[in-house]
């Protein structure tokens, strides 16, 4: 709660650096406000660090970035997803239809990336100038501030391809960032998580300073996995095992209860490496919709209401029955269905159930629609506790990275170095926890293509309705391969065209930045 408190206090720390005004010639008629800074007169303490660098995580939490945009564009594309949105900007996302011209949502993450980026970049200018009383303290302010400009560009990278990569303060008045290659930016991002992995600590509990016991700020090895995760999207596995090593190494398990990954029980548990923190009860009861923060913007999420069943929020984004009839394929050892099903997905089951205090086949007895239809149950307030999201204002925190996706890019990487048989025991850890047969024993022996697809299978269902589904259908290179497999599943696919698999430069970027000079093929 306190790292949280912090946020909201330092947001307004790096945005006023970006606000100048008009010439003056006489210096001595210059007067500063008390309430405001200027760059060189904020970076002067220690808490003057801390509070710039809780300034970058506080991008983290407003609408462009988690509170709502990143998941929607993270999700809609899969197989595991549909949107039947009355909005089209939302709609068409999953269709690969978005508009050049009209920016919502894939602006807004855009441009809240680019004000992360931007705060990091003041983190990772003033800081190191700085004689800072705790020489470990601005260590790690500035491991801090390497991550989160990694997670930045790295989102940049991976979903608009050839972005400009600054690294200094923002000057307006020379508003022009040279556009790079999508492979300039991969080196940038790997290069920002190298830099966090050596100044950043194992945990916040075993230091002293400003920062010691603060949940939530970005570990060792919450960097040592970004930095595998890379690899792994360049296909450089030998460097990315190497990575995923290093964080099995440092204590982290799965829970045993599955759905304590996306509720406000648990949160922050041995399973979680980086998590965006989100509570109802910091700050002011306002969403950050973006802009200029205001002092009564809260920390809490509209992902909930977004994706809420009917009746209970808008729902905007609904599971799909492929991925509804894939957890059906395998049973458990004790003959059930695969129990990720009931935490991922509402539907009509069978002897019953619950959402939000009330059975579902009663809830949907008028709309035959609904009662055959499928909801999204992850990241939602459902268990009884509120009647529904309408209040806009959920507490649940985002799990980024969780030790389970570790566990099974891990698998990947030794598939693809030759090492097929090595990947069953590190598969088998996310399916015991499930209660799924051992896969050495049912499907023994598997090559190395066949080891992919099964990475796959385990994939789409561990991590249903999380954002990693179409950057998996991207990198494993099956929009070329497999189209019409994928048009078979989910016939949002039936859209799409070469090149669509990145959104847009918005258009307004273009026109602003003449450092960019290349759309995306295929808009």
């Amino acid at each position: 709660m306190r790292f949280l408190k912090n946020i909201k206090q330092a947001i307004v720390v790096t945005a006023v650096p970006f606000m100048f005004t008009g010439c003056v010639d006489n210096a001595d008629l210059v007067q500063l406000d008390n309430n405001n800074y200027t760059e060189t007169s904020f970076w002067e303490t220690d808490e003057d660090a801390v509070e710039g660098v809780n300034a970058v995580y506080a991008s983290l939490l407003t609408d462009g970035t988690y509170m709502r945009s990143t998941p929607l564009l993270l999700d809609l594309k899969g197989d595991d997803t549909r949107s039947q949105s009355p909005w089209a900007a939302m709609a068409n996302v999953g269709r690969f239809n978005t508009s050049v011209s009209d920016a919502a949502i894939y602006g807004w993450a855009f441009e809240t990336y680019y004000q992360g980026v931007f705060r990091a970049n003041q983190v990772l200018t003033f800081v190191p100038e700085m004689e800072m009383e705790d020489a470990a303290l601005k260590d790690r302010v500035i491991g801090q501030a390497y991550f989160l400009r990694g997670l930045y560009f790295f989102h940049l990278v991976n979903m608009f391809k050839s972005v400009p990569l600054p690294q200094a303060p923002v000057d307006y008045s020379q508003f022009s960032f040279e556009q790079k290659t999508q492979e300039e930016g991969w080196a940038q991002v790997i290069s920002d998580l190298q830099m966090a992995v050596d100044l950043l600590p194992n945990d916040y509990t075993s230091i002293s300073g400003l920062d010691a016991g603060d949940v939530g700020r970005a570990t060792k090895g919450a960097a040592y996995a970004y930095l595998g995760k890379a690899y792994l999207f360049n296909q450089d596995y030998a460097s990315a095992r190497t990575a995923f090593e290093q964080v099995m190494s440092m204590g982290y398990s799965l829970v045993p209860n599955y759905r304590d990954n996306f509720t406000t029980d648990n949160e922050n548990n041995s399973e979680s490496i980086f998590e965006v923190q989100f509570s109802r009860d910091a700050g002011g009861v306002n969403l950050g919709w973006g802009g200029a923060p205001g002092s009564d913007w809260g920390k809490t999420s509209a992902r909930a209401i977004t994706y809420a069943p009917r009746n209970f929020g808008w729902t905007d984004v609904q599971p799909t029955w492929q991925l509804f009839n894939e957890f059906q394929e395998e049973l458990t050892v004790n003959g059930e269905v695969d129990p990720r099903l009931d935490a991922t997905m509402f539907y009509n089951k069978p002897g019953g159930m619950m959402l939000y205090g009330q059975d579902f086949a009663t809830v949907y007895a008028g709309s035959p629609a609904d009662l055959n239809d499928l909801f999204c149950r992850k990241y939602q307030n459902s268990d009884g506790q509120f009647a529904d999201e309408y209040d806009w204002r959920s507490g649940i925190n985002e799990r980024l990275m969780r030790y389970a996706d570790v566990l099974l890019m891990y698998a990947e990487c030794l598939n693809e170095l030759g090492q097929t048989s090595d990947a069953y025991t590190y598969i088998q850890m996310v399916r015991d926890r499930v209660n799924l047969p051992d896969l050495a024993t049912t499907m023994p022996g598997m090559s190395q293509a066949e080891m992919r697809d099964q990475i796959g299978h385990e994939r789409f269902l561990e991590f249903g309705l999380e954002g990693h589904r179409f950057d998996d259908i991207r990198r494993w290179g099956w929009l070329d391969t497999r189209l019409q497999w994928l048009q078979d599943r989910d016939p949002e696919f039936n859209t799409y065209v070469d090149g669509r698999e990145y959104f847009p430069i918005p258009q307004t970027e273009i026109d602003n930045n003449p450092g960019i000079v290349d759309q995306n093929p295929g808009y």
